[in-house]
């Protein structure tokens, strides 16, 4: 067996149900608030247009997807992410994934020169994948603390030259997962030029940018911060969306990666050998979806409702505050891992130490003493949780 599998850690899903075992809950219903799995209702019409092309599975898909799909896909990038103007090529510049875990992965089997003393650098916490990709292509994750002091972000100042040097892929996530933190148009721009002057990628994971706070600001895109500091062809860029939060199909496992014709190229070589063209069904499924504007509005305006339901409750007992974006509560606890288990004894919710998330890096874990409260049930669920929470707390003050 490949030795490098040695070096990856347990899943924060695993460590959460070696966490919880033994645990006898009340008699309650189960909420689960752990996991990022969207809840709410997929659009009929994505269903409708899955269902209705289903004998279309008596063939083998191109890896490189149908044309259909990446002309939906640019249209949507130039409604959404672009600045007016900007063009994206559909047949260089995008590839259907199935879901961008698999993609972030194999993203970085492609960009890591194997023999190399590589690092992939990434933020701390951050999704696992970007740890697992990195350990599996033999490279050496490299660790940027997202803390309050920080904002949330990644202090990109704060990395010493000699890491730069070193540095194959920068992982960037905005919002981010789990901070909801949204990098600026000069914090990426920033970005960008590190990766001209050291020549490295960057992986923009942008699944959770169709969920934010203020309507009139959508996060800025790395595809948008690269046209507009002149980089046309999106030098240096890869960016990965997804349907899962974007449409609340999280079972269709359907999303892009988008970027630099060149490096396009060198992983659609990549994924011919990887397996993992996209079934016609899901591509033409997936079609309409990102034709479609009006139900991820309608996305959005839910999460929005839960957070002005859920805060006020919470609020009076909790460090907690509204995120920029996502749909994740990052809120400061005593003890991350004692107050997900006495939660779930007591109240029968599920939630993640923030701690499972992150890791030891200059001598601290910045995800102790959080934990990460994913809103993803129903309005009612999630206002019900909230309030099992305050219950909680008022049984058990700090």
């Amino acid at each position: 067996m490949n030795p490098l599998l040695e070096r990856l850690q347990a899943y924060p899903f695993e460590r959460l149900s070696a966490l919880l075992a033994g645990a006898r809950p009340p008699d309650l219903p189960a909420i689960q608030m752990y996991i990022g799995e969207p809840k709410h209702a997929p659009p009929a019409f994505v269903l409708d247009a899955l269902r209705a092309n289903l004998h279309q599975l008596d063939s083998y898909p191109l890896t490189r997807g149908l044309a259909v799909l990446r002309e939906a896909i640019a249209r949507m990038l130039q409604r959404r992410c672009l600045p007016p103007g900007a063009g994206v090529d559909a047949d260089t510049m995008i590839l259907p994934v199935n879901g961008t875990r698999e993609a972030l992965f194999a993203f970085v089997q492609a960009c890591v020169a194997p023999g190399t003393d590589a690092l992939v650098v990434m933020p701390n916490p951050c999704y696992q994948i970007y740890e697992g990709a990195a350990l599996l292509a033999g490279a050496t994750p490299y660790y940027l603390d997202t803390t309050p002091a920080t904002r949330f972000v990644p202090d990109l100042g704060a990395v010493h030259e000699d890491v730069w040097k070193r540095c194959q892929v920068l992982f960037l996530c905005s919002p981010g997962n789990p901070t909801g933190a949204i990098l600026s148009a000069a914090y990426l721009q920033h970005a960008l030029e590190l990766a001209e002057r050291y020549d490295f990628v960057i992986a923009a994971d942008e699944c959770y940018a169709e969920l934010y706070l203020d309507e009139a600001a959508p996060p800025t895109s790395l595809l948008r911060a690269a046209w507009e500091s002149g980089r046309t062809q999106y030098e240096r860029c890869a960016v990965f969306h997804s349907l899962s939060k974007r449409s609340s199909v999280p079972g269709l496992r359907s999303g892009f990666v988008a970027g630099n014709p060149v490096l396009m190229k060198k992983f659609l070589l990549y994924r011919t050998y990887h397996g993992c063209a996209m079934p016609v069904p899901t591509q033409l499924a997936s079609a309409v979806a990102w034709d479609d504007d009006a139900h991820v509005a309608a996305n959005r305006a839910l999460y929005r409702e839960k957070f002005d339901r859920v805060l006020p409750i919470l609020a009076p007992w909790l460090d907690v505050t509204r995120p920029d974006g996502g749909f994740y509560l990052w809120s400061q606890v005593p003890d991350d891992e004692a107050f997900t288990r006495g939660l779930y004894e007591q109240q029968h919710v599920s939630i993640l130490p923030g701690s499972y998330m992150a890791r030891e890096h200059d001598g601290a874990n910045p995800g102790r003493g959080r934990v990460r409260i994913s809103l993803v049930a129903t309005v009612d669920e999630c206002v019900a949780a909230a309030q099992r929470i305050r219950f909680y707390l008022q049984a058990n003050p700090p």
